[in-house]
C-alpha cells in the first residue's frame, strides 16, 4: 500500500496544486483515464471546503490530503481541523467560528457525491474528513 501525504497552507491558491498532485498519483495508481477529471474536480471541491473551514475558524494549521493506493482501489482523504459539534442525531454542525454558509457546504458535498460513488464524510470536535475511493485497474506489463 503506497501512500502520499500532502499538507498545504489553508489558502485557495494551493487547491490547484492539490488537484494536480491527486490526478498524477491517481493516474499512477491505475485509476481509469476517463475518471481523472472527476478525481480533480472532487479533490478541488473537498480542498476548497477544507480551506474555507480553516479560514472561517481562524485555524492556521495546514489542510491534509492523504492519497492511498491499495490493491484494487485508490482513495483520497481530505482532512481539516475545524471543530464541529456533533448533534444527538449524528449530524455535524459548525462550532467555534467554523461557520460556513449551510447552502455552500451542502452544495460542495452534493457535487462530490455526484462525482464519486464511494464517499465517506466525518466530522467532530477535532475536525473532519472527506474520504473518496475509486476502483483501479491492474497495469499490464508489455
Amino acid at each position: 500500500m503506497a501512500t502520499v501525504e500532502l499538507r498545504f497552507s489553508a489558502l485557495p491558491e494551493h487547491v490547484r496544486t492539490a488537484r494536480l498532485v491527486a490526478a498524477a498519483v491517481a493516474r499512477r495508481a491505475g485509476v481509469d483515464e476517463a475518471v481523472l477529471d472527476e478525481v480533480r474536480l472532487a479533490v478541488g471541491e473537498a480542498c476548497t471546503r477544507a480551506v474555507g473551514l480553516h479560514q472561517s475558524a481562524g485555524i492556521t494549521s495546514p489542510v491534509r490530503v492523504l492519497l492511498t493506493e491499495e490493491e484494487k482501489q485508490f482513495s483520497i482523504e481530505v482532512g481539516d481541523e475545524a471543530p464541529r459539534a456533533v448533534a444527538g442525531d449524528g449530524t455535524a454542525g459548525a462550532q467555534g467560528g467554523a461557520e460556513e454558509p449551510e447552502g455552500e457546504d451542502e452544495m460542495g458535498l452534493a457535487v462530490i457525491s455526484g462525482l464519486v460513488d464511494d464517499v465517506e464524510v466525518s466530522a467532530g470536535e477535532a475536525g473532519g474528513s472527506i474520504r473518496m475511493t475509486w476502483p483501479t485497474t491492474p497495469s499490464v506489463a508489455v
